[in-house]
């Protein structure tokens, strides 16, 4: 009886973490597996241990891959994650607590934009058209302001959320001991938005680093590759190198987990603060 009443209670934990098992951990030990394996026998696409290991030599063999093209596509995806997501947090922090602040018809038309911007699919070619007239089109800082546009709609509502539960006698009392605007904001409100910062951080960069669609479209050339393009290299039209494209695949997926590892806490914290005091 007691271990009927134990699955009464935990079936659903069990369902879950059964769930979980096989759709993120099996694929990732598949992942291992086959980059664990040389050309040969990763062909045969199977769930099974090596023969023999030859992870090491698939990771070198990678690196190397075009004159290592693979160190370009990393500092590429390193200076458009940072340059990214640092304007879309300052951007979108400023947004949220001038949106939460005001309560007239601007305000509502800035948010009713951004959940436009969540809703609505990207527009490819008038966007190609429109970097192209101002000599932005492939060039980082164009792709940059493509991903801070397509970012900004979800951060100003993490932000704004969370700014709903900062108490307003701190901006009344920051005016009055002569603070301006600016620095009321950076000085006063941004120190309190660490959790949603945080959360905003982490999420937009793991969408910006494992962006494939907007790098391909909007930064052509092998100059301008980011690591998501680097699977190409491994996959023609009538052959595939499947253990180095797992290896690449893995190599591209160990930051953002590791970043996810260190910080699931706080983006929980910033996705549920707004909602469970606003």
């Amino acid at each position: 009886m007691r271990a009927v009443g134990l699955v009464r209670r935990y079936w659903l934990e069990a369902v879950s973490l059964s769930a979980v098992f096989v759709v993120f951990v099996i694929p990732f030990i598949f992942m291992v597996l086959t980059a664990a394996k040389d050309r040969r026998e990763s062909a045969r696409l199977e769930f099974s241990l090596p023969t023999e290991w030859h992870l090491l030599e698939n990771i070198q063999a990678v690196l190397e891959e075009q004159n290592g093209i693979m160190y370009t596509a990393m500092i590429n995806s390193l200076i458009l994650t940072v340059a990214s997501v640092t304007i879309t947090v300052i951007l979108s922090a400023m947004v949220a607590f001038v949106v939460q602040r005001r309560r007239d018809r601007v305000a509502t038309v800035v948010m009713a934009l951004m959940i436009m911007g969540l809703i609505l699919p990207p527009a490819l070619v008038p966007t190609i058209y429109t970097l192209q007239a101002l000599n932005l089109y492939k060039t980082i800082f164009g792709l940059v302001l493509v991903e801070v546009t397509q970012l900004m709609p979800f951060s100003v509502l993490v932000f704004r959320a969370f700014v709903a539960t900062i108490p307003r006698e701190l901006d009344e009392a920051a005016l009055m001991d002569g603070a301006s605007p600016l620095r009321l904001f950076f000085r006063v409100i941004f120190p309190l938005l660490r959790p949603a910062i945080i959360t905003v951080i982490v999420i937009t960069s793991v969408t910006v680093y494992n962006d494939f669609v907007n790098p391909l479209y909007f930064l052509p050339g092998a100059d301008n590759a980011t690591v998501q393009l680097t699977l190409f290299n491994f996959q023609g039209q009538f052959s595939a190198r499947w253990h180095l494209l797992f290896t690449d695949v893995l190599l591209i997926t160990i930051p953002p987990l590791i970043m996810f590892m260190f910080f699931q806490r706080q983006i929980v914290s910033g996705m549920t603060t707004g909602a469970i005091k606003g």
